[in-house]
């Protein structure tokens, strides 16, 4: 048997990671700056995250959600306060593609619609609903194409505004930095306008902190930014640093209903111990601030590096999530950052270059990136 071929990948074998380093089998260590696609939060091999999930692994690692899991309690208190949601209600599962399904469904079940919102280039998963809602019709196979979803331009409030004055709209799904889309960011005032108008139509707004969440953009979440309380948001990747999981954050407004939803693995004891010592880390090691501060000194440094080379002509994004966009296709100068300075990033579209590191990375870390990055592009 071989691997279903479906990733293009770089002969790089990656077999050890410290932080925001890693090293492949033939000992090059490189500098982390993709974070594995965001979901490396806390750094690799974080001491105190290995030897939680190997305490945890040596417990129980796994047992039905037909009992109680005291890990899943504290991890709902620990997430409401971290986050500032103490009066919401946490389902937990196994990915962000489950996150938004879930999402999805529970805004249908509340409102009796089934008509959803979301923007252009927005990429919210590949299950049903999920990948439905994702503005990439390669990957929409002809089963999910159910007519359920209406793509519309981000931050033009007045085109959104016109479509939920329909009334028939269940959902408006919404990245608050679109990640796959190029680290486009909504404008607080059009992000406090949809809300209004969410309200004011009897739609469910759903924020996916997927990819920007989970102190990335340098407060816990993205939309905390824009002044919004989103009914319903969904986060995964680096809920966990790399241990499968994902989770709905669900407001008071919403009832549970035995049945309704449901899951093998979400929530299993080892997941949640890992998302708990990801929470130690993040507290205790200002991460939250520390993405904010470093992803400032980023931005600022690379805006500085654009006024000096046609070769850059845009620089966007928060804390540490960071979209280059290049006056010619990435892959070059990707490559060239890979296999010549051994730093690893990632791309959107045909000319975006994508920093999501580990939030740990430090200012040192940074500026290495930066002489790297400077000398590629010389």
């Amino acid at each position: 048997m071989t691997l279903f071929d479906v990733y293009p990948l770089f002969p790089i074998n990656i077999v050890r990671g410290r932080g925001c380093r890693v090293w492949d089998d033939q000992g090059t260590e490189y500098l982390d700056l993709y974070g594995g696609h965001a979901v490396i939060s806390i750094g690799h091999a974080h001491p105190h995250y290995v030897e939680a999930v190997s305490r945890q692994v040596g417990q129980l690692g796994f047992y039905s959600n037909s009992v109680v899991n005291a890990l899943q309690r504290e991890l709902a208190e620990r997430l409401g306060r971290a986050c500032g949601y103490d009066d919401y209600s946490l389902f937990l599962i196994n990915s962000g593609a489950e996150a938004n399904e879930n999402a999805l469904k529970l805004a249908s079940f509340h409102t009796g619609r089934s008509r959803v919102l979301s923007a252009r280039k927005a990429f919210h998963g590949r299950t049903s609903l999920a990948v439905e809602a994702t503005d990439n019709p390669k990957i929409i196979a002809p089963i999910n194409a159910n007519g359920h979803v209406t793509y519309l331009p981000l931050n033009d409030l007045a085109v959104w505004e016109a479509e939920l004055a329909k009334g028939d709209v269940a959902a408006v799904i919404l990245e608050c930095i679109q990640g796959v889309g190029g680290i486009q960011l909504a404008t607080p005032e059009f992000a406090q306008g949809l809300a209004e108008a969410c309200r004011r139509n009897g739609t469910v707004l759903i924020c996916d902190e997927i990819q920007c969440g989970y102190g990335r953009s340098g407060k816990f979440f993205a939309h905390q930014w824009l002044g919004i309380r989103p009914d319903i948001i969904t986060v995964a990747k680096g809920i966990a640093n790399g241990f499968p999981m994902g989770a709905v954050l669900i407001g008071p407004q919403f009832e549970a209903v035995y049945g309704r939803l449901g899951t093998t693995f979400g929530g299993n004891h080892l997941a949640c111990a890992a998302a708990l010592a990801v929470l130690d880390v993040v507290e205790d090691e200002g991460l939250v601030e520390n993405a904010r501060l470093v992803g400032d000194h980023l931005l600022n440094a690379l805006r500085q590096m654009a006024a000096a080379t046609p070769l850059i002509t845009d620089v966007r994004g928060r804390g540490l999530m960071i979209g280059i966009e290049l006056s010619q296709p990435y892959k070059e100068v990707r490559q060239r950052l890979l296999f010549d300075e051994h730093v690893f990033t990632g791309c959107a579209g045909t000319n975006v270059l994508r920093l999501l590191p580990p939030l740990c990375l430090s200012t040192a870390e940074a500026d290495a990136f930066l002489d790297k990055f400077w000398r590629v592009l010389a």
